[in-house]
């Protein structure tokens, strides 16, 4: 059933990968509302350049895998 024959590394694994597709998302929104002044009525989705897609993806790796051994963990609390 299992990809890894370890539930432990599983719930790491798992953890981490929602934690960066959810946090990309909620990233890119942040990085435009910074991006545009408070005058838009509307957010203007663009893509960051290449420079800042590094920086936001290398933040978020650092968490995610935060979050997936804190995951671990908290769960055998």
């Amino acid at each position: 059933m299992y990809i890894i024959k370890n539930k432990n590394v599983n719930i790491i694994i798992i953890s981490f990968f929602v934690f960066v597709f959810l946090n990309l998302i909620e990233n890119l929104i942040h990085y435009n509302i910074g991006r545009h002044t408070e005058n838009d009525e509307f957010i203007v989705i663009t893509n960051p350049p290449y420079r800042d897609w590094f920086k936001i993806t290398v933040i978020m790796v650092i968490f995610g895998l935060l979050q997936g051994f804190l995951t671990y963990y908290l769960n055998y609390l």
